[in-house]
């Protein structure tokens, strides 16, 4: 199926489904963390990542100074995640855009034996890879070839020791966004935070950063506390915030 054909068809269920109505508030009363990242617009490749945390009085409080982060090469476009579905344009398979919305945070990985971490982590082998390729019974989920067998990850799947397939320490440490948590074909996959190449580099629809924010990013999050990501630009962030009671940034006037 080509990418407009797939475009077309995920606009046109995402229009019928919001015809049901629109869930208020995505963010679940357990939640108590927040990794919020923002961009100034649709298309652009960089944002700023800010951390919150409910108090005692159920109120977000941010943690510590927000710090920079690239996204996809073409920007943002809506995704699967905890939210209703929206009108606007929708996350494909391929189009180079990170998925915007409110999305759980799952499992951390990378090539370390350990990391310093309060979610649940998986060392990654040469073995280990996430399936994008469209029409796999695998799509979107993360596979090792000594349960799947080397044709499973034919194609373009992405390997996850990227220090061994392609020489370079992206997938160093990372943490898996659940985008499309039921794997639909075609509607994006393998979303991840993991480490970017540069703060003008950006990615192919993951939200990268440098490792030292990557590390306290690791060891503030804890399984527990049901920690979510939040990625919108900021005009669609401001018009969520009340709807959704997301947090005040404080570049908000």
């Amino acid at each position: 199926m080509n990418y407009k054909l797939k475009s077309l068809m995920l606009s046109v269920v995402t229009l019928l489904c919001w015809g049901h109505g629109a869930q208020a508030n995505p963010i679940n009363a357990h939640a108590q963390q927040l990794a919020v990242v923002v961009t100034d617009s649709w298309t652009d490749i960089q944002g700023e990542m800010t951390l919150f945390e409910r108090d005692a009085t159920d109120s977000w409080q941010a943690v510590g100074e927000p710090s920079a982060v690239v996204i996809g090469r073409t920007g943002l476009a809506w995704g699967i995640g905890l939210h209703a579905p929206q009108q606007g344009q929708q996350k494909v398979e391929g189009d180079g855009k990170a998925p915007a919305g409110i999305f759980a945070l799952g499992t951390a990985f990378g090539y370390l034996e350990s990391v310093t971490t309060g979610l649940d982590y998986q060392a990654m082998d040469a073995q280990d890879y996430c399936i994008d390729v469209t029409g796999s019974p695998y799509y979107n989920q993360l596979v090792n070839t000594a349960n799947v067998g080397a044709k499973a990850v034919e194609g373009s799947s992405e390997a996850m020791r990227r220090d061994i397939h392609s020489q370079d320490d992206l997938y160093k440490k990372g943490i898996v966004v659940a985008h499309n948590p039921d794997n639909i074909d075609g509607a994006g996959s393998c979303i991840f935070m993991h480490l970017w190449r540069d703060a003008d580099k950006p990615t192919a629809g993951c939200t990268a950063m440098a490792e030292a924010d990557m590390d306290a990013l690791l060891a503030w999050l804890d399984k527990d506390k049901q920690p979510l990501m939040v990625i919108l630009p900021r005009m669609e962030y401001a018009l969520k915030q009340s709807q959704w009671q997301l947090p005040r940034l404080n570049t908000q006037k």
